[in-house]
């Protein structure tokens, strides 16, 4: 595959000025069932055959996240490759001793299986070490077992090869840190990085996002499948296998950031009377004012902008009949069944009779907001207090349709609850006067 043909060519390039190689560290990070294994193999015969150029016979190893499953592995693809191979029957051998397998091809360099232990690949010189499925590490043991035989051999190689990790892939993580900054900072020498990831923030139920990071796509996998596999997972599992994306940096909000970053507009302001929304957190820790009107930029768009979030709620009534004095809001409008069901009295107290939202308008103006954010019918001025309520919002499934869920939310979305009423309420409450379209701002 293309894939696969880029990363052979470079961490196979020589360096004119030793005539060795020109990458001693290969790191390569792929959605799962990308083709590692067809990678792999055909390095180890190219070694095979070139040794005479590589500094003699070759050792190399394979491992895997333990001796068992590296052995069965090895068995299962790499050996069942080469005996299917015709152009290379005759031109190896194979031992199959349990605890001492491995090929030896013509001219005596070797290919075996290796275990994830402190003393792997001792006692011998090493040539290439292949650690597969480098997820399952938790510290450096495989780099202390396989780098120092290495240290005599003119042209030897490390690949650290896997899909992304979780929060316990210690290992990992560091090797793919490095190996973004290397990549960032134009590192052309000693350590060759590859990473075919989804950006965190697209749609990962969106095709345009799987053909995005997934190299295998078109050629051994197709849209139907992943389409499949997409129904049947768990979605931070799903990421990680099939867009390689880490558990910690999946996000499972209802809205891609993608979506809301694209409706950003700076220039944007609300034209028109607005109407404003107010939130609560379920401990009363946080509240959160928005407003809503019609977009200066986008025609028929709605424009959502944050006036402000604080602590506790002492301060909101005030602040509410101050925005009522100068911008005279088409409505002020809460969800009363919430925690912001405790203000009605006191804005009662100041005259204001608030508009409420029950249940069903709450499920109409989640989808409503869905819609506008996916359709362009948002503008907004890219406030960081809502991506990140918008990254961390989860949902509760209510029949067909869905609902912000706080609870399980890994951040506070009381800003976001607030805004997706503000655009509900811009279409609920109609002006009966016709005003002069005057910018709030």
């Amino acid at each position: 595959m293309p894939w696969q043909q880029h990363v052979a060519d470079v961490v196979l390039e020589i360096n004119p000025d030793t005539g060795r190689l020109a990458y001693r560290d290969v790191r390569l990070t792929v959605p799962r069932q990308s083709g590692k294994t067809t990678l792999v193999l055909p390095v180890v015969v190219w070694r095979a055959i070139a040794a005479k150029h590589l500094g003699g016979r070759q050792n190399m190893l394979y491992s895997a996240q333990t001796r068992q499953k590296a052995r069965r592995k090895w068995q299962r693809d790499y050996l069942a490759t080469l005996n299917g191979c015709k152009s290379l029957r005759g031109k190896y051998d194979v031992r199959l001793s349990n605890g001492d397998e491995y090929v030896t091809f013509l001219g005596g360099s070797t290919f075996g299986p290796e275990g994830v232990q402190e003393d792997a690949g001792h006692g011998e010189t090493l040539d290439l070490a292949v650690q597969d499925e480098a997820f399952a590490l938790v510290d450096d043991r495989m780099d202390q077992a396989f780098r120092p035989p290495m240290v005599t051999r003119p042209s030897p190689q490390y690949w650290v090869v896997s899909t992304a990790g979780t929060k316990k892939s210690l290992y990992l993580r560091r090797k793919v840190d490095e190996g973004r900054t290397s990549v960032e900072g134009g590192l052309d020498h000693g350590v060759a990085y590859f990473e075919w990831s989804a950006d965190p923030e697209l749609d990962p139920a969106d095709p345009a996002t799987w053909w995005s990071c997934m190299p295998a796509l078109g050629h051994t996998v197709d849209e139907d499948t992943i389409r499949g596999e997409f129904g049947t997972w768990d979605l931070s599992e799903f990421c990680r296998a099939y867009l390689n994306v880490w558990q910690d940096e999946v996000i499972t909000s209802m809205i891609p950031l993608a979506w809301w970053r694209a409706r950003a507009d700076r220039d944007a302001t609300i034209v028109g009377r607005p109407v404003i929304a107010v939130d609560v957190s379920p401990n009363a820790s946080t509240s959160a004012i928005l407003i809503a009107g019609q977009s200066s930029t986008v025609p028929g768009a709605v424009h959502l902008e944050v006036v402000a979030v604080g602590d506790g709620t002492d301060w909101v009534v005030p602040r509410l009949v101050e925005l009522q004095m100068r911008h005279a809001p088409r409505a002020i409008v809460m969800d009363d069944f919430g925690p912001a069901g405790s203000l009605v009295q006191d804005l009662a107290k100041v005259g204001i009779t608030p508009l409420t939202v029950g249940a069903r308008q709450m499920v109409q103006a989640c989808g409503g907001l869905y819609a506008a954010v996916r359709d362009g019918g948002v503008t907004h001025l890219d406030d960081p207090i809502l991506a990140e309520a918008i990254k961390g919002g989860a949902t509760r499934q209510l029949g067909d349709a869905w609902a912000w869920k706080r609870r399980t939310s890994t951040s506070d979305i009381t800003p976001l609850v607030a805004a997706t009423i503000a655009r509900w309420a811009h279409f609920e409450a109609v002006e009966e006067d016709v005003v002069p379209l005057v910018e709030w701002r």
